[in-house]
């Protein structure tokens, strides 16, 4: 991941939602991995990049933002604003996991155009859809927070490089879990802004209203 945008309006690249269109996905990612063979956790306290994998101090949680939505609501468009709550889900989704992949040793080819990371469609297919991506993207949270809460040996680790632009920015473990943070934290304002337009703010899971 670089600072570059992936999309129109976002730091990261992305992927049509593996609901809409089988054209492009993501590798299922066999997060028993992430259990065992990346290092022994740190002992009992989280660390601050699993905080903020949760939402903890500086936003809401990311997942609180979309687990409570209904189908009609994560696919509502408004004026002015190119996606909904359920493309921007699928495209961090695709992220996460073409990262986790890549930390893994599997990389996956580098899209060749930002448009490729999002869904078309705006609305989900079906309700089933819509509760299947967003138990997609708290199993991969919960991935990337047990590689946040390895240890120093296993953050140290250098990621492998799928795009010349991975060589201007640095590439261990602990590199790229910063980005994501800073992917997710990006498009979770954008799903707490919709939400608010939408007047479906805050969720159930709690957010501030100040």
């Amino acid at each position: 991941m670089r600072s570059n945008h992936r999309g129109s309006s976002c730091p990261l690249p992305a992927i049509r939602c593996p609901e809409t269109n089988r054209q492009r996905s993501a590798r299922p990612v066999n997060r028993s991995r992430y259990d065992g063979r990346m290092g022994k956790p740190r002992s009992g306290k989280r660390s601050v990049l699993h905080e903020l994998l949760d939402g903890k101090g500086a936003h809401a949680s990311p997942l609180a933002c979309v687990e409570d939505l209904s189908t009609e609501l994560a696919g509502s468009t408004v004026s002015g604003f190119p996606h909904s709550v359920w493309q921007i889900l699928a495209h961090l989704n695709y992220w996460m996991e073409y990262e986790l992949n890549r930390i893994d040793g599997q990389p996956m080819p580098y899209p060749a155009r930002a448009a490729d990371s999002w869904p078309k469609e705006s609305k989900p297919p079906s309700q089933t859809a819509w509760d299947r991506e967003v138990r997609r993207f708290s199993r991969t949270l919960q991935a990337l927070a047990r590689l946040a809460n390895s240890d120093s040996e296993v953050r140290r680790r250098p990621v492998e490089m799928t795009t010349p632009a991975h060589a201007e920015v640095s590439n261990s473990v602990e590199a790229v879990l910063w980005q994501i943070v800073a992917h997710n934290s990006y498009h979770a304002g954008q799903i707490v802004v919709l939400r608010r337009i939408l007047n479906a703010w805050p969720p159930r899971g709690g957010g501030d209203t100040w």
